[in-house]
């Protein structure tokens, strides 16, 4: 005799998607295909630019480790408005803003981040790395 085994339903896992990709800087136009792909499946088409230019960030500075497994990238819905972006590495050097100046031709990154999620981004040390992440929100619809 079987018994039939029935998996419940994940509802969390359609507000999530994840992809493991190597530490290469091509690795950052499959992260944006990740991306722009999620965020239009969740009709959520005003992120996908700032989306794009974030994850290609996160995913480049992961990329610049020397780590030598994979990355995790994930897009998760977080609420109808703000989607997390995510970029979990071997490194445990964190982030930081850096004033780059205008004859500089690095270091602009993290600061457009931070303008881009208005300061909504931070990280968070593991045992064996890091993940950065970057909270992205719809502009509130004008009432009138």
């Amino acid at each position: 005799m079987t018994a039939a085994v029935q998996t419940p339903p994940h509802p969390e896992a359609a507000d999530r998607a994840r992809a493991l990709l190597p530490y290469e800087p091509q690795s950052a136009g499959s992260a944006r295909r990740l991306l722009r792909t999620t965020l239009r499946g969740w009709e959520l088409d005003d992120l996908v630019e700032g989306g794009e230019l974030i994850v290609s960030e996160l995913v480049g500075n992961a990329a610049k480790t020397g780590c030598r497994l994979t990355m995790t990238v994930t897009v998760e819905r977080i609420t109808d408005r703000c989607v997390r972006i995510s970029v979990r590495d071997g490194s445990r050097l964190l982030p930081c803003l850096i004033d780059a100046g205008p004859a500089a031709e690095s270091g602009r990154g993290m600061a457009l981040v931070h303008h881009l999620t208005g300061g909504h981004w931070g990280a968070t040390p593991e045992p064996y790395g890091k993940t950065v992440h970057a909270d992205l929100r719809t502009r509130p619809t004008a009432v009138g």
